[in-house]
C-alpha cells in the first residue's frame, strides 16, 4: 500500500518539477544574490547550522544578510513574521517556528530572520525595508518559485537517502534522480560515519560532475538553560557527572552520538516528535527520569531550548550549542564568493 502511495507521490513531484524545467512555472530572482539551503529527505539532516555558518561568513564580509524561512509549525502560517531584525528579535518561538527562532538567537545582531512560506514577497519586503544584499533561504530546495545563484543540497551521511523510497514509504522528499538539480552537495555529520565513500559514489553516480563538501558537527559550548534564555551564549563547563540528554528533532542519533563522542557520561536520551514543545508534565517526567536512573544534569539541543524555561527544572539543564566544520573550507568559501560574484 505505502509503496503505492509512494509512486504516486513521486508521480505528482516530478510532474510539478517539469512545469519548472519546460518554463510553464516560472523561478523568479530575487533582489539580491541568493544561496538556498535545502535537502532531498524529510527529517534532520542538518540545515540549521549550515544557515548559520554561510549567514556568519557573509556577514563577515560586510554584506546585509537576510535568512527566509518558512518557519514550519509556528502558530500562523499564512502570516510574515519578522523574527529579528539587526537591533533585536521581535517574535516568539511559537510566533517564527523552532528553526528561524534559533537563527535570529544565534546570529543576533548579524542577519535579519523573516518566517513567511512566500519566500519571493519576504525577499522583496526585505530589500525594500532593509537594503539586504545578500539572501539565505532555509529549506527552499522545493521551493522552486524563488530563484537562486546557488542551490546546497544538504545530505545526512547517517542516512542518507533511507530505503531511496519517496515519502510516505520512504524518506525522500523527491525522486532521487532530482539532487542533479543541486549546484553543490553538503554531505553533513561525516564525524559520526566511518566511512562516507557510499554515499559519494551514489550521488557520483548520478551526478558525475556535481560537486561534493564533507562538513563536520562540533560541540562549540554548553550553556546553562538560564543563560541561553538570557541570550548570554558565553561557553559554559558541562558537570562531570552521569547526563540526561532529550531532544525533539529530527535525527535524535546523531545529537546522542554527538554527546559521546564528546566523552559526556551519557546515561539515556529521550526522544520527542520534530518540533516538539513540551508541556509541564513532559518536563516533570524528565526529571522524573533522570532521578530515577541517579543522573544529576539534563542536556538539550538550541531547537529545543528555544520552547523551554530556566524555571521548568529543579536539575541544572544545559544547551548544546553546535556549528559545521569543512574538509575543504576554502573551496566552500569560494562556492559561497561566486554566488554574490
Amino acid at each position: 500500500m505505502l509503496n503505492g502511495v509512494s509512486w504516486l507521490y513521486g508521480k505528482i513531484i516530478e510532474s510539478r518539477n517539469s512545469l519548472y524545467n519546460r518554463g510553464a512555472l516560472k523561478s523568479h530572482k530575487l533582489p539580491a544574490p541568493t544561496i538556498s539551503v535545502g535537502n532531498i529527505t524529510v527529517g534532520g539532516t542538518g540545515k540549521t547550522p549550515l544557515v548559520a555558518y554561510i549567514a556568519d561568513y557573509l556577514f563577515e564580509k560586510g554584506e546585509t544578510v537576510c535568512i527566509i524561512s518558512r518557519g514550519y509549525k509556528r502558530k500562523n502560517e499564512s502570516e510574515r513574521v519578522l523574527v529579528s531584525d539587526l537591533s533585536r528579535i521581535h517574535s516568539t518561538p511559537e510566533e517564527a517556528g523552532d528553526e528561524p527562532f534559533e537563527l535570529a538567537k544565534k546570529l543576533k545582531k548579524k542577519a535579519i530572520v523573516i518566517s513567511d512560506k512566500n519566500r519571493v514577497a519576504a525577499a522583496k519586503w526585505a530589500a525594500n525595508k532593509f537594503d539586504v544584499t545578500a539572501i539565505v533561504l532555509d529549506d527552499a530546495f522545493q521551493h522552486r518559485k524563488a530563484g537562486r545563484e546557488l542551490d546546497l543540497l544538504v545530505v545526512d551521511s547517517t542516512n542518507p537517502f533511507g530505503n531511496k523510497r519517496t515519502i510516505p514509504g520512504g524518506i525522500l522528499r523527491e525522486p532521487l534522480k532530482n539532487l542533479a538539480r543541486a549546484d553543490a552537495v553538503v554531505l553533513s555529520r561525516t564525524e559520526q560515519v566511518g566511512d562516507s565513500e557510499g554515499a559519494i559514489r551514489e550521488i557520483s553516480a548520478i551526478a558525475p560532475n556535481l560537486p561534493i563538501f564533507s562538513a563536520k558537527t562540533r560541540i562549540r559550548s554548553y550553556v546553562s538553560l538560564a543563560e541561553f534564555y538570557r541570550g548570554d551564549l558565553v561557553s559554559s563547563s558541562l558537570p562531570d557527572e552521569r547526563t540526561i540528554a532529550f531532544c525533539g528533532i529530527g535525527n535524535p542519533g546523531s545529537f546522542s552520538t554527538l554527546l559521546v563522542k564528546d566523552d559526556i557520561n551519557l546515561v539515556d536520551t529521550l526522544e520527542f516528535d520534530n518540533h516538539h514543545s513540551y508541556t509541564k508534565d513532559e518536563t516533570r517526567s524528565i526529571e522524573k527520569t533522570a532521578e530515577q536512573k541517579e543522573t544529576g544534569v539534563l542536556v538539550t539541543t538550541a531547537k529545543d531550548a528555544v520552547k523551554l524555561r530556566p524555571d521548568q527544572f529543579s536539575l541544572p539543564c544545559f544547551v548544546c550549542l553546535t556549528d559545521v566544520s569543512f574538509d575543504n573550507e576554502k573551496g566552500f568559501a569560494d562556492l559561497i564568493d561566486k554566488a554574490l560574484s
